[in-house]
């Protein structure tokens, strides 16, 4: 039980560090095209697609499915 425990603990602080390098690499493209560009297309896109995958990612995860027991059938074992 307590290497499974320090195996999820490991698994948990790679994904939140993979998450913040990733993170890091979006705000910087965004700081770069937001400081050298200007308004325009390109920023809105730049601003735009982030967010749509992050809106994506968060209404998967928050966004609540019920599972249904399927139900018997006659003369089958109870």
């Amino acid at each position: 039980m307590r290497r499974s425990g320090a195996r999820r603990a490991r698994e948990v602080v790679s994904l939140a560090g993979r998450v913040l390098v990733t993170a890091g690499f979006i705000v910087g493209a965004q700081w770069v095209v937001v400081l050298r560009v200007g308004p325009g297309w390109l920023l809105l896109a730049v601003l735009a697609v982030p967010a749509l995958f992050a809106a994506y990612t968060l209404t998967r995860a928050l966004t609540v499915t019920t599972y249904e027991m399927p139900t018997r059938r006659r003369g089958g074992r109870r």
